[in-house]
């Protein structure tokens, strides 16, 4: 589902990356589990998940300074580990599962949907995670990004019209020659009024199987596809 052809196609298509490319809840709720088998993974992968537009806020109203998301969610961890029965980690154990977010799974139709993607279009990430996180995440899951864009470079968080303008900036091109794809329809309202195309990925477990999201189209964006394979076929790769 799509709206009519742009008459200026995407040269460069930005990804926002957690729940759009890859599976953060299975990660986070697999790797709190092996941890800490007592514990409901999923339910702590959806508090710390939670945690993480409050923890942004703090920064973009200055109440803290610029903070890494690594750092963020070294920050929410902190507050959520009581809640859970978890104030006996070690820090040994608090650093490790912290880098979890470094080793989430793709999702199954991402590396080669990107693959093809990639084959017409220049790719990136257009994410709030920090660069060293996302390179990371890249080396183990294989992700054949063209080139690392993060919050990180501009110094501001999404939806911060900063972020989008910033990769129109860093390729030097007019705003609408860039597409944001994600599966968050507040990023590509974000991305829209800042002039770039925009694509809406489906990704119904998002929050887990028990938690099914909304994957209504919305005719204002530029296209609407089941996964990246869809996007591919719907862009000619």
């Amino acid at each position: 589902m799509n709206t009519p052809h742009p008459s200026n196609p995407a040269k460069v298509l930005a990804f926002d990356v957690f729940g759009t490319v890859v599976d953060w809840h299975s990660g986070i709720a697999r790797e709190v589990q092996a941890l800490c088998p007592g514990v409901d993974g999923s339910e702590f992968a959806l508090a710390w998940r939670t945690g993480y537009q409050p923890a942004m806020r703090r920064v973009m109203s200055g109440e803290l300074g610029w903070t890494l998301i690594d750092d963020l969610h070294r920050l929410i961890l902190e507050q959520i580990l009581e809640k859970f029965g978890l104030t006996d980690l070690t820090e040994t154990q608090k650093q490790h599962l912290n880098k979890a977010w470094h080793r989430l799974d793709p999702w199954p139709d991402v590396v080669a949907g990107l693959t093809r993607l990639k084959s017409r279009h220049t790719i990136c990430t257009l994410s709030n995670g920090n660069i060293g996180l996302l390179t990371h995440m890249a080396k183990r899951a294989a992700l054949p990004w063209d080139c690392i864009l993060s919050a990180e470079v501009f110094r501001a968080y999404k939806p911060d019209p900063a972020t989008y303008l910033g990769v129109a900036r860093v390729f030097n091109l007019a705003p609408a020659e860039v597409m944001l794809v994600a599966a968050h329809q507040d990023d590509l309202a974000a991305a829209r009024a800042c002039g770039l195309q925009t694509a809406y990925i489906e990704r119904p477990a998002e929050f887990g199987s028990a938690h099914p999201k909304d994957i209504s189209p919305n005719l204002a964006n530029t296209w609407h596809a089941k996964d990246l394979l869809a996007l591919a076929d719907n862009l000619g790769c």
